[in-house]
């Protein structure tokens, strides 16, 4: 796939796009952070309604999101959860029971237990507030009758896991801000202390103009489930949702995001273009679906700047979660752990970030998001949170394809990995051969828009 040459006037329209997303980021970032302290201040004073909050999703990262927004504020209660599997939605339930006896923080009434692919939107229909942690291929679905219905959100990367549903996100993200609802996207960097520090600093020139960078999510994999006897397709699928591109994106979408995250938002831009290259050398396995098991990819953005990216899960091979950035006075060396460095071109140290005694980012996200409410005010994450999904669906675009991908054509794409109105009786979008293998992407043949 060759680079369109567009006439002038789509150029121009085109960075117009760009200079407009990076205006609204430095906004929608500034409106997160200045009034911090006013909210701390002012919560449950303007507002004094109990909040009933819904959690669609009831796994661990779902259970452990309904465990924050319940500690966020002191008059919320989980009246409604939802869940494909009842197994899961028991589980979660139980615990959060547990870790919250005695508050009445938890009444989840049996008759407001949904399970089943049409649980969402019945669980929703209880809230004020809902906490969207299904497999993200759901999440464009799930976020707009959300904000159809009225409610403030929280919703875990990624956003989506195809073009077009980005293209719903975005188009319900507006609408969000017209009711003046809250939408936090968990990309909990932009909540961490050491990434909002570097991030001023950057804007106030100290390391000059980023030219490049490195963003790594290389680490061992995640688990695996085995298929069950009398386990159907849908539901194998289901349970092992991480491996099937409709479910889940690959994990250079589900985790390395957090990294192509951060280098959009320190350089303030989305990139123009990428290409790189990817497989499978280690998961190989039918349990391993579909997805590849490393991937690199060159982003180049507007500015010039270009960033390599890449993730590897790969049992026993140098593992690092993190970024690092060059710019025209200094780099950046940034430690998910909390600790951050700016040093001089000549390697000497300028500036050093130890958040040891920092608030857990994953809790801060809940605090901001209850805070706003309670004081009628709004976050908007959902376009940074689409347009970061964007740009590692288009990395995935060139691992899988071996071509140059470029971000206006991508973002035009039809190609629907997610069909509506699914049930159990549903065939899954991909379907393994008659050995019960999956088809794997092959690059220069694989079809990605």
């Amino acid at each position: 796939m060759k680079l369109s040459n567009k006439p002038k006037k789509e150029e121009e329209k085109a960075a117009s796009s760009r200079r407009d997303f990076v205006k609204k980021s430095a906004l929608i970032t500034g409106a997160m952070v200045l009034p911090t302290m006013q909210m701390n201040a002012m919560v449950n004073m303007s507002n004094g309604k109990k909040l009933k909050i819904a959690l669609i999703g009831c796994g661990g990262r779902g259970t452990g999101a309904a465990s924050q927004a319940l500690s966020a504020d002191d008059n919320v209660e989980l009246v409604a959860m939802a869940d494909a599997f009842d197994d899961k939605l028991q589980g979660s339930l139980a615990t959060l029971s547990k870790n919250f006896e005695g508050k009445g923080k938890v009444n989840v009434k049996e008759k407001h237990q949904y399970v089943g692919f049409d649980a969402a939107e019945k669980a929703m229909d209880q809230a004020d507030v809902v906490i969207l942690t299904t497999p993200p291929g759901f999440r464009p679905q799930h976020f707009e009758y959300a904000v159809k219905t009225g409610k403030h959100v929280f919703m875990e990367k990624p956003v989506a896991t195809d073009v077009p549903g980005i293209r719903r996100v975005l188009a319900a993200a507006r609408v969000a801000k017209e009711k003046n609802l809250n939408v936090v996207v968990g990309l909990q960097r932009h909540y961490q202390n050491n990434y909002i520090e570097i991030k001023r600093r950057i804007d106030a020139g100290e390391v000059g103009k980023i030219m490049s960078g490195q963003v790594y999510w290389n680490s061992g994999g995640v688990w695996v489930r085995e298929r069950q006897p009398g386990q159907t397709e849908m539901e194998y699928q289901m349970r092992n949702w991480y491996y099937f591109n409709w479910l889940c994106g690959d994990h250079i979408l589900e985790q390395h995001i957090h990294n192509i995250d951060i280098a959009n938002w320190f350089i303030g831009e989305t990139p123009i273009s990428a290409q790189g290259m990817g497989g499978r050398q280690i998961r190989t396995g039918k349990d391993h679906g579909e997805i590849f098991d490393h991937h690199f990819v060159e982003y180049t953005y507007p500015s010039g700047a270009v960033i390599a990216s890449q993730c590897r899960h790969q049992p026993g091979t140098w593992s690092k979660v993190g970024e690092n950035f060059q710019g025209t006075k200094g780099t950046i060396d940034m430690k998910d752990a909390g600790t951050a460095y700016l040093r001089g071109l000549g390697g000497e140290e300028l500036f050093k970030y130890r958040g040891k005694n920092d608030p857990n980012p994953y809790q801060v996200e809940h605090d901001k998001l209850f805070a706003s409410i309670r004081n009628k005010g709004v976050i908007a994450n959902a376009e940074y949170g689409a347009y970061s999904t964007m740009t590692a669906i288009m990395g995935r675009m060139a691992t899988y394809s071996g071509k140059v991908i470029n971000w206006e054509e991508a973002l035009k794409s039809e190609l629907v990995l997610v069909p509506d109105n699914l049930n159990w009786n549903s065939t899954p979008p991909t379907m393994p051969d008659a050995d019960g293998n999956y088809e794997i992407p092959t690059p220069g043949k694989t079809i990605v828009m």
